[in-house]
């Protein structure tokens, strides 16, 4: 602590308490920091990349339909060129497909695209899935 006397600066040889609680503190949160990247480090499974899907929506768009998705990457890898196909199904066959390609879907999360059909989904059994990708 600094302390003033006529217009001179002089250090006072003994530290405030304010100064000791902000070192106590800042210790605390930097040993956390450290701690929790080791036990990240040491504990970190690496799962290869695995797919699921949701659909959003249904869109009637001009030339056909759209079906909006998100696909989730519950994996802990990342998974690039990640082919997506979706089919309409037709009874027991798939009437139409349609695919789509994402650059990445990184690792415990999701990316989000569209279907493009012609024939009109609604009402049908609509079946998304991954069919490829690759390591990056």
């Amino acid at each position: 602590m600094t302390i003033t006397s006529k217009s001179r600066h002089t250090e006072s040889s003994k530290p405030d308490w304010l100064e000791w609680a902000t070192g106590i503190v800042s210790a605390l949160l930097v040993l956390g920091i450290v701690g929790w990247i080791a036990g990240q480090a040491m504990l970190h499974q690496e799962t290869p990349p695995e797919f699921r899907s949701t659909i959003h929506s249904t869109q009637a768009v001009a030339g056909g339909f759209r079906v909006e998705f998100e696909l989730f990457n519950d994996g802990s890898t990342t998974a690039a060129a990640v082919e997506v196909r979706g089919e309409l199904m037709g009874g027991a066959a798939a009437s139409e497909a349609a695919q789509v390609t994402f650059d990445y879907v990184p690792g415990k999360s999701s990316a989000r695209g569209a279907l493009l059909f012609a024939e009109d989904p609604v009402g049908r059994d609509i079946r998304i899935r991954a069919v490829g990708y690759t390591e990056p």
